[in-house]
């Protein structure tokens, strides 16, 4: 299982948990609902991993950059997101996932096989390119999905959650790197080099974070610095007010992920497209992950 992820800590589970949680609640309503039975469900993983995470983080070049994130070495392998979405039952009537390692697209073909009475459907693809391209093509007057974005860092853009908005038919779930990644990219005593500031305009969809993140603050020789004044909160705060923007209706209070010195790594984010299903999906999504 060379190809599999390497599993995170306690958080890890979490966001596993949360997401099986909902996914048999999401199922059950298409199953038992007169009205929902006429959509075809689709789960889509658009980085879906080799179905099993290697549960070690003994990685050296990442205790060497990010030693406060790290947790103890472990042994085994816990069920990936794949895995519990292939297991939930009611289940859903076709799987879509998307991985860019071919190595891990070969897992995911021997899990495929292991499930022959499952419609699956394995793209080895870039996720912002393919996901974004099945969002435009899919007919939405007869399908409904759950769209799972759990990339391996930055790798999400703003302009594919834009395209997942659109459909007004998919109830996605986000892990949004907030301590792992966009915090580290907002350096503290001045705006951030114009590499990583691109970046973080690709993440958050708009230029404004700068003057929302940033103030202008005069130095004792009668000059100006400009220095970050946004924390943890305000960053992630910043970012479900962006989510709003686009989707119907979004989780107040995303689940935090926390390692085991209690850093914020993520913010698990909900967001429902469909108009008349979206307060019952974000009640439903804001009970599994808590206030």
């Amino acid at each position: 299982m060379s190809s599999e992820q390497t599993f995170g800590g306690e958080w890890t589970k979490a966001k596993l948990d949360s997401l099986a949680k909902y996914l048999r609640a999401y199922t059950k309503i298409f199953t038992r609902n007169p009205h929902a039975k006429f959509f075809t469900t689709v789960y889509v993983d658009a980085f879906a991993g080799g179905g099993y995470i290697k549960e070690e983080t003994s990685d050296a070049s990442l205790q060497d950059l990010f030693p406060d994130l790290t947790e103890e070495d472990t042994q085994g392998f816990i069920k990936g997101s794949a895995v519990r979405a292939l297991e939930v039952e009611p289940g859903f009537d076709e799987y879509l996932f998307i991985e860019q390692s071919q190595e891990r697209c070969g897992e995911l073909e021997k899990l495929k096989a292991a499930h022959p009475q499952k419609v699956i459907e394995i793209k080895n693809a870039n996720a912002n390119e393919y996901l974004g391209e099945w969002c435009k093509k899919t007919d939405w007057h007869k399908k409904r999905a759950v769209v799972f974005l759990d990339p391996y860092g930055m790798e999400v853009e703003w302009a594919l959650l834009e395209k997942i908005a659109r459909t007004h038919a998919i109830d996605l779930w986000l892990l949004f790197p907030l301590g792992i990644g966009v915090m580290r990219l907002l350096t503290k005593r001045k705006p951030p080099p114009p590499e990583w500031a691109r970046r973080i305009t690709t993440i958050f969809g708009t230029k404004d974070w700068k003057e929302e993140f940033y103030s202008t603050r005069p130095t004792l020789f009668g000059g100006e610095t400009e220095e970050r004044d946004a924390g943890y909160k305000a960053v992630g705060n910043f970012f479900l007010i962006r989510l709003k923007t686009i989707f119907t209706q979004v989780a107040e209070k995303p689940l935090v992920l926390r390692n085991s010195k209690n850093a914020p790594l993520y913010l698990f984010c909900f967001a429902a497209g469909n108009p008349k299903g979206a307060p019952k999906a974000v009640k439903i999504a804001q009970d599994i992950i808590g206030k």
